[in-house]
């Protein structure tokens, strides 16, 4: 093959092929008229000027441009047929590079509007040994903002699908040995069985990887952006760890023990499944041990783990046990539910403006989710930053956590006014994500918080949080009860019907400004297990959370 090669495209469909000792060696087939190509040497023609909507025949001589210099190993080229020349360049270099690859056949498809779809098939070669590598992937063409040129709209995934914002192919002899996880039972939980675990496992991989003995191998993998590992921007890379794509030579794993059950993880997998965006955790009220975390999302984002949104009703728990570790209410005594009350200067209603009758206790109140009632209790309560103090001082929110992985311990700062009224249903600034709601409710059911842990302390000597005080058995029961009667004639009842066993439960909604429909939340128990999911835009607790919560309860 030589460099000069001659094509033409027919339909929009050119094959480019990189050569191990000549890299930049490509040809391009459905030679039709035998002119020299401008591409064909890697130094592309300019890009179209143009205007209005980009037309195929430019997202073709686009994608052509594009695809010949990657192919040709010309990055600089490459990254002027992009919108973002900058990131486009680096990553195009590394695909050599860094991530080691020798020969690749870059097959492109029949284009849908500006979308290009193709297929690339790769060797990587390292030290010595070589192995496949191949994938399919798509890249748009967009008209550039001021230049008015057909650009490929530069993203990470262009490079390979599986690429977020930030992130690189890599390949070599990592730092960590391979994991081999295990439940608590001994039965191996692999990603592709579980693939919630995928990012756990990456993570679990990287702390305690050279901890847990092993032998490193080779390996291409994915290599989180290090300026994402602690921000929330919706990329996979929140969540720390590289991601293995490819095993060059295998390693020697060790296995390392978890605190997770196989059949709960199995069916929080196939709760979530249903639902686009949910995650859910389940815990042991008894010792705080992680059960299961499971997500279904876009991003691949653990918000299982560390999102952070409003937690709606299901945060009366905290709010309740509050009132009732003060004396401020009862479960068997009265607690006015009207459609409407005001605080702060902001008027509070019920869903739907629903009021019950006069004389209604806390219970069923409680168990019907009555926002007025809690904050109708707020002149009640004489302490400052009563709520705050509650959640912190007996339900260990905010201590710290440290489970074994990245987790959020959840957030309740101290507020006046409105938004001290909004904290008593969970909106406001309140932040929490399942993990954090499951362990309140785990606390309610023992009556006592006990750290989550989704590995042994013991492997590392990492200190665990405890919090300053137990629950006071008379709120325990009183809790528990309020609890039990949402499961059986509340709010949680059609969702917990399937469920046996002691349990309790309680719904929730948030709502989240600019969205179409609230988040749908909700947790419960049954016997020693506790759960809690979320659902973003899921609608109300027992529409989408609910059936979550009750598959895991009922593995």
């Amino acid at each position: 093959m030589n460099g000069a090669a001659k094509g033409a495209i027919i339909g929009g469909v050119f094959l480019a092929m990189v050569g191990g000792a000549g890299y930049g060696m490509y040809s391009l087939v459905g030679d039709t008229g035998g002119g020299k190509d401008d591409t064909a040497d890697g130094k592309s023609a300019t890009a179209s000027r143009g205007e209005g909507p980009v037309t195929e025949k430019e997202a073709v001589e686009a994608a052509k441009g594009f695809l010949t210099a990657w192919a040709a190993g010309d990055d600089r080229t490459a990254a002027d047929w992009t919108n973002n020349a900058s990131e486009a360049q680096s990553a195009v270099a590394d695909f050599k590079a860094k991530a080691y690859v020798s020969k690749a056949v870059i097959t492109p498809g029949t284009p849908t509007g500006t979308t290009v779809p193709f297929k690339v098939a790769a060797e990587v070669t390292y030290e010595g040994t070589t192995k496949p590598l191949a994938y399919e992937s798509r890249l748009t063409v967009v008209r550039g903002l001021s230049t008015g040129k057909a650009l490929v709209d530069w993203q990470a995934s262009v490079i390979h699908p599986d690429l977020k914002r930030g992130e690189r192919l890599r390949a070599g002899t990592p730092a960590s040995p391979p994991v081999k996880l295990v439940d608590r039972n001994d039965q191996e939980l692999t990603p592709e069985k579980y693939p919630s675990l995928r990012p756990v496992l990456a993570q679990l991989r990287e702390v305690y990887g050279s901890k847990a003995g092993g032998k490193a191998g080779a390996e291409v993998w994915i290599e989180p952006a290090a300026a994402t590992a602690t921000t929330q921007d919706g990329s996979a890379t929140q969540d720390g760890g590289r991601r293995t794509l490819l095993t060059l030579v295998a390693g020697e794993p060790s296995t390392l023990k978890t605190y997770l059950d196989a059949k709960v993880q199995a069916a929080a997998e196939q709760a979530v499944a249903r639902f686009p965006e949910s995650s859910v955790v389940a815990v042991k009220p008894s010792n705080g041990h992680i059960l299961a975390i499971a997500n279904n999302r876009k991003d691949g984002y653990n918000a299982a783990m560390t999102g952070t949104r409003a937690p709606g009703s299901t945060m009366k728990i905290v709010t309740a046990a509050m009132l009732l570790d003060r004396g401020k209410v009862a479960a068997d005594k009265p607690a006015p539910c009207d459609k409407t009350v005001s605080w702060g200067g902001r008027s509070f209603h019920n869903l739907e403006n629903f009021q019950l009758p006069a004389g209604t206790n806390f219970s069923t109140s409680f168990a019907r989710s009555c926002n007025t009632a809690f904050i109708k209790q707020i002149k009640e309560v004489d302490e400052d930053a009563a709520l705050s103090k509650e959640a912190t001082e007996v339900f260990g929110i905010g201590l710290d956590w440290k489970t074994g992985i990245k987790s959020f311990d959840g957030k309740v700062p101290v507020t006046t006014g409105a938004e001290s009224a909004a904290e008593y249903i969970g909106q406001g600034q309140i932040t929490m994500n399942p993990l954090n709601i499951a362990s309140i409710t785990a606390t309610a059911r023992s009556g006592r918080f006990h750290q989550p842990l989704l590995v042994s302390p013991e492997l590392d000597g990492r200190p665990t949080a405890t919090a300053a005080r137990t629950m006071k058995s008379s709120v325990r029961g009183q809790l528990v009860s309020m609890m039990r009667l949402t499961a059986t004639s509340g709010t949680g009842a059609k969702a917990m019907a399937s469920v046996g066993g002691d349990k309790g439960a309680k719904t929730g909604s948030a709502e989240v400004d600019g969205a179409g429909s609230p988040d749908s939340w909700f947790t419960g128990f049954s016997d020693d297990v506790a759960a809690a999911a979320m659902v973003e835009g899921g609608g109300h607790g027992s529409d989408a959370a609910g059936p979550i919560v009750a598959a895991v309860l009922s593995p």
